[in-house]
């Protein structure tokens, strides 16, 4: 099974980290903070997407804090090829907590799509995050009005048999078009994207990613737009995926976006494996949710979250014992 998922992963730069623990500060006695045992010291790998979207940073944010807040868990960060390889290296231990859009968590517990006889039937979700919202972003020359617009043209997908990929397939598909050839494909990532965007040589790219994302704020600096995705387009997709809800991208989000976009999102879920320690879990849940104001002036996608929220909309997976226990215990659920 890992060569499966290896075929789906970049290469990733590696982001470790700061695992030791500060010392405290202010008057009086300097007192270091508690030290666990180093043989009962819990690693866990977070990959997280490519480093010019936002779940990289939100990846980095939240190990940031289990490193200094949770004794006996030492998290790191790294970049990857975003929430399909993030599934595969979590199902395989590769990586032990990660994030993804919900609809990819169920594709992966259940054993369809791109899960396809690669299923993690004991799959869990620690909370419900932000909402990522699909990110259409076109040039001003194209002349692209419309998602139906696109056929034709040169177009960024990202990775094939990424989530940005099946989000193309999923919204393409739904207009009628075929895809991927009904366009002229270009299958590199965010980074790549913008850069492409900004120096003309495509017409369009497909974004998902919290916003705002550094990707799409380069190309709006380059005479692009977002593209909106309509209601009626919302009501197809939602006909045949009912993990799509309605999101609007507020006016100046970007440079050069006087009016607000509407356009469709799935809920980011963050999850790990089964075998974490109810312990260990119950801890983490802790930390993120009693550190959810730094997190979120740390990275703005995180701003604002509620833990009433992080056990709805996340297609009936799931929760790990341990964060089904935080959740009880601040009455979240019974």
């Amino acid at each position: 099974m890992i060569s499966h998922w290896k075929k789906l992963t970049v290469a990733a730069l590696a982001v470790t980290m700061a695992a030791g623990f500060t010392l405290g500060c202010g008057g009086g006695e300097k007192k270091e903070a508690p030290k666990a045992d180093k043989a009962q010291v819990v690693k866990i790998n977070f990959p997280t997407a490519g480093a010019s979207g936002a779940l990289y940073a939100v990846g980095a944010a939240i190990t940031n804090n289990w490193t200094k807040n949770v004794p006996g868990v030492q998290a790191s960060s790294q970049a990857s090829a975003g929430g399909i390889a993030n599934l595969g290296m979590v199902s395989t231990n590769e990586a032990q907590v990660s994030i993804a859009i919900s609809s990819n968590v169920l594709q992966c517990q259940q054993g369809t799509a791109s899960f396809k006889d690669h299923a993690y039937k004991d799959i869990k979700v620690i909370a419900g995050l932000y909402m990522n919202p699909n990110q259409v972003v076109v040039t001003n020359k194209s002349g692209i009005k419309d998602l139906a617009g696109v056929k034709g043209k040169h177009f960024a997908v990202a990775a094939a048999g990424s989530s940005v990929y099946e989000e193309c397939q999923n919204h393409f598909t739904t207009l009628g078009m075929k895809f991927p050839e009904d366009i002229k494909a270009e299958f590199i990532d965010f980074g790549h994207a913008a850069d492409m965007l900004q120096n003309g040589t495509i017409d369009g790219a497909w974004i998902m990613s919290g916003a705002p994302a550094a990707a799409v704020s380069q190309a709006l600096t380059a005479n692009c737009r977002l593209l909106p995705i309509d209601d009626a387009t919302l009501a197809a997709l939602q006909k045949k995926y009912p993990w799509y809800a309605r999101f609007t991208i507020p006016a100046k989000t970007y440079p050069n976006q006087p009016e607000a976009v509407p356009t469709s999102a799935i809920k980011m879920v963050m999850f790990c494996r089964h075998d974490l320690t109810e312990d260990t879990v119950y801890k983490l849940t802790k930390s993120f949710w009693e550190h959810i104001d730094e997190l979120g002036k740390a990275q703005k996608n995180l701003a604002g979250l509620k833990p009433a929220d992080a056990v709805v909309d996340i297609a009936n997976l799931p929760l790990h014992p341990g964060a089904a226990k935080y959740y009880k215990e601040i009455g979240v659920i019974k």
